[in-house]
């Protein structure tokens, strides 16, 4: 069957897609341990290389993959996990499915692959086992937790104590003391639960997570002299993490990412607000002068 121009660029297109797609996958198997994981992505793998030859026949023609988005995806993969990297890119390829109708006269495979792009792949994907995301919850307690204690607490410092070098070590020392102690109840709770996770992997998810969050917001404190300032920085700091960290769940669950950034962004920064004037009041009250 002969293809208009218009047809035959929307093919094209698809075809690219689907190649690029088929390297990732292709990757990301081979850097997976043997077993499970590596099956679920050699599957979607070869889903992707057959909807390229069903392309391929309409096109008549051979396409390259994209090298810049096949290298991007296996490095995002790689960092925050393989299960983010794929729920990423197929977010990435649903403007384009849009275009199957539009072929769908010409190539009545379109259909079928579409709802394999739209459904297959998605619970091909979300048979994948990660530490990262059965461990998920401890690092959004951890998380959490530090994001709400932690920028109230350096808002209350900041007023109370005035002076940035006392304001890091306190809120360090803090920081890493909570941390330890966060960990340990996290270990416990698992336990007593009986959830089936690991005590001590979700004590270390929800520690680390807790330190990285304390590291992060105290450095202005370290860097810069005019506590005010660093004050500011550090709220900054707090939005961005909130900002990555909801984007990042909002792509592993499937959930609305604006609801969640503002839930998590009204308590953090509430908190920080009430902190802020308690530190002031308490500095007012008691007269201490640092």
């Amino acid at each position: 069957m002969s293809l208009d121009k218009n047809a035959k660029k929307i093919i094209l297109e698809f075809q690219r897609n689907e190649i690029t797609e088929y390297y990732i996958y292709r990757a990301l198997a081979a850097f997976a341990r043997a077993g499970h994981n590596r099956d679920v992505l050699k599957r979607l793998a070869d889903e992707e290389l057959r909807h390229y030859h069903t392309w391929h026949k309409y096109s008549g023609e051979k396409v390259k993959p994209r090298v810049l988005k096949k290298w991007f995806y296996i490095a995002i993969s790689a960092v925050f996990g393989v299960t983010f990297g794929i729920k990423l890119m197929e977010q990435g390829e649903n403007n384009a499915r849009a275009s199957y109708a539009k072929v769908k006269d010409m190539a009545p495979e379109a259909e079928t692959i579409e709802k394999e792009e739209s459904e297959h792949e998605n619970q091909l994907a979300g048979m994948i086992n990660e530490d990262k995301l059965a461990y998920m919850g401890s690092m959004v307690l951890g998380l959490n937790d530090a994001l709400v204690e932690f920028t109230g607490a350096l808002a209350g410092f900041t007023f109370a104590l005035q002076n940035s070098r006392l304001i890091a070590m306190t809120g360090l020392i803090m920081g890493f003391s909570a941390s330890f102690s966060m960990a340990a109840s996290e270990y416990l709770s698992t336990k007593t639960e009986s959830t089936g996770k690991n005590p001590l992997k979700a004590s270390f998810y929800t520690g680390v997570a807790y330190l990285i969050t304390v590291v992060v917001l105290v450095l202005p404190y370290f860097v810069l002299q005019n506590y005010y300032l660093s004050l500011l920085s550090t709220l900054a700091l707090a939005v961005l993490l909130i900002l990555a960290f909801t984007f990042y769940f909002s792509v592993v669950k499937e959930i609305k990412f604006k609801g969640r950034f503002l839930e998590m962004l009204v308590i953090s920064m509430g908190v920080a607000c009430a902190s802020f004037l308690i530190g002031l009041a308490v500095r007012h009250i008691l007269r201490v002068d640092v």
